[in-house]
C-alpha cells in the first residue's frame, strides 16, 4: 500500500479508513470450495485484491461522473465491457426499484 494510502491519513478533508473484508472473504473462500479455515495469507491476499478492485472501479467512477461524484450511470459505463457484472448490476437496480415500490405500497396503506 502506498504511504499517501496509509490508514488513517487524511485527504480532502476526509480519513481514509480500510474496512476488514477478512470474515467475508473468509466466508466467499469456503462457499467457493475452500477449508472452512483458510490460511490468512490466502484470505489477506484477496482481501487486497478485492479492496484495490473496488478502489479501480471507484477511480473510474469518479472520473467519469459529473461533478466528481459517482452515480449509476456512471458505474454502469465502468462495467459495460463486463457482461456478467453489467448483467448482475442491472438485476440488483431492478430489485431495489421493485423493493422500494414495495415499500411504498405498505407506507400508502398505512400498514406496517
Amino acid at each position: 500500500m502506498d504511504n499517501d494510502e496509509d490508514e488513517g491519513r487524511e485527504r480532502s478533508g476526509n480519513i481514509n479508513k480500510r474496512i476488514d473484508f477478512s470474515k467475508e472473504v473468509r466466508c466467499l473462500l469456503y462457499g467457493f470450495g475452500d477449508d472452512p479455515n483458510p490460511y490468512t495469507e490466502t484470505v489477506n491476499l484477496v482481501e487486497e485484491l478485492v479492496i484495490q478492485y473496488i478502489q479501480d472501479v471507484t477511480r473510474s467512477a469518479i472520473e467519469f461522473g459529473k461533478s466528481g461524484k459517482i452515480n449509476l450511470e456512471a458505474l454502469a459505463y465502468v462495467i459495460r465491457n463486463d457482461k456478467r457484472k453489467a448483467t448482475r448490476a442491472k438485476e440488483l437496480i431492478y430489485l431495489d426499484q421493485e423493493i422500494k415500490k414495495a415499500r411504498k405500497g405498505f407506507d400508502d396503506n398505512g400498514t406496517m
